[in-house]
């Protein structure tokens, strides 16, 4: 069973994403908060599979409750999946970067938040090739200077990692990877999940960000 936490501040919100959520048999919503901080403690209390964060909310919003919950190595296994009005917020692109597993748009159909809740809870990144496209031209495009130790990590990828996270970077699947490189999916998770090892990534949303700032990955130019 997939426990989820549900962080909004509007409670007719919540209330309409738990009818969602718990109409899946496989999920099952643990606790409600209607702020940033609330979440992290019930976080704390309740070690949600995955957490529904809105983004804007008053006092302590979504972006600083996630920055605290990924920053804590005792909730590494809890995962956060942004939910927000507008898709292409800067605040959106600084979630992905401090560790959100993905995000989502509040008009949503069902099935897709469902289906989201589920691949964010086996570990994966929700972050489709239109959503990459859209952050690296709206956010990528000054990057902030690396830290020294994600540069040290690019430097210990080998030639055929550096090659996949460049695909995983332009909004590329495993399976496509696969095709394009004449390799199994599943060697080219092992690849990616070796190179999210190295530079210290907590997975592909977070490596694809990393890409960009560190210049591995080139925004594509528009035509």
């Amino acid at each position: 069973m997939i426990r989820v936490l549900l962080a909004d501040d509007q409670a007719l919100i919540r209330a309409g994403f738990r009818v969602l959520v718990e109409a899946a048999a496989d999920i099952t919503v643990v606790a409600e908060a209607a702020d940033g901080a609330e979440a992290v403690r019930l976080a704390r209390e309740t070690r949600p599979d995955v957490i529904l964060m809105d983004i804007r909310m008053p006092g302590v919003d979504g972006l600083s409750a996630t920055r605290e919950l990924t920053g804590d190595p005792t909730l590494n296994e809890v995962k956060v999946l942004v939910l927000t009005t507008f898709e292409l917020d800067e605040h959106v692109f600084e979630a992905l970067r401090v560790g959100a597993s993905g995000f989502l748009g509040k008009g949503v159909e069902p099935d897709e938040l469902v289906a989201a809740i589920r691949v964010v809870a086996r570990g994966d990144a929700l972050l489709s090739p239109q959503a990459t496209r859209h952050l690296i031209e709206q956010y990528l495009r000054q990057p902030a200077t690396p830290a020294p130790a994600v540069t040290a990590g690019l430097d210990l990828l080998t030639k055929r990692e550096n090659e996949i996270v460049r695909l995983i970077a332009h909004g590329l699947t495993n399976d496509e990877i696969a095709e394009q490189l004449y390799l199994s999916p599943l060697t080219v998770k092992t690849h990616a999940n070796r190179a999210m090892t190295k530079v210290a990534a907590r997975d592909r949303a977070q490596l694809v960000v990393i890409a960009y700032q560190t210049g591995l990955a080139e925004a594509p130019s528009r035509k």
